[in-house]
């Protein structure tokens, strides 16, 4: 298809982030939607609410990942009639792996992070790749600044080697507060080297309370 002329991928670029801590998970994601050096829009959220205390979060091609989260929406929905409850986050992230691979042969152009609290009420992050595989971890970042992020929540959160200390939960030792600032910072350091993310940064903090959202500016150049 790209030999015609009639590619239909393409990444909007942005950048998303998800630190898990011991009772909470914060969601961030830049609101800038553009395709090389045009922007399209500042103010596109790219994060979606898919339960009481599960958030989506995405980048990549705008078009997939608006179908991506109709198609969860509707799925939660159906399954909360049938079930008489809504699913949880573990539940939801199991269901997004599968809805990813059933589309592996023309996969959703969607680089994904799942985030919530789980059913003991800890802090859970799910990263995805384009297929479906997914795994529960402490923190991740997904999309175009990735490469300038992930080295700093590395060294900022990673856990010793398990061939040296024993397992621990895939939780991060931060308080809330602590999390939520150092996206900020790591958003801050991106948005001056990435020319795809920028404008405004969108945080979602949840935690047994229920949902809430911040706002706080970035580079608009």
């Amino acid at each position: 298809m790209a030999l015609r002329g009639d590619w239909v991928y393409e990444n909007n670029g942005g950048t998303c982030v998800a630190i898990a801590g011991a009772d909470y998970t914060v969601v961030a994601a830049d609101t800038r939607l553009s395709v090389g050096y045009s922007i399209y829009t500042r103010e596109f959220s790219k994060i979606c609410t898919l339960a009481d205390k599960c958030v989506l979060a995405s980048s990549g091609f705008q078009g997939d990942m608006k179908a991506l989260q109709k198609n969860l929406c509707a799925r939660h929905l159906i399954y909360q009639h049938q079930q008489n409850k809504k699913m949880s986050c573990p539940a939801m992230a199991q269901h997004l792996s599968n809805t990813l691979y059933y589309k592996r042969f023309f996969p959703y152009y969607t680089f994904n992070i799942l985030g919530g609290l789980d059913n003991e009420g800890k802090g859970c992050v799910y990263t995805y790749d384009a297929v479906g595989s997914y795994e529960r971890v402490g923190y991740s970042c997904q999309g175009t600044g990735g490469t300038l992020i992930m080295p700093v929540l590395d060294n900022q959160l990673k856990s010793p080697s398990p061939l040296l200390l024993a397992a621990r939960d895939a939780v991060t030792p931060l308080s809330e507060s602590e999390a939520v600032d150092l996206v900020k910072d790591v958003f801050a350091s991106a948005t001056e080297r990435d020319i795809y993310t920028g404008d405004k940064l969108e945080i979602i903090i949840v935690n047994a309370a229920g949902i809430r959202r911040e706002f706080i500016d970035l580079r608009k150049d």
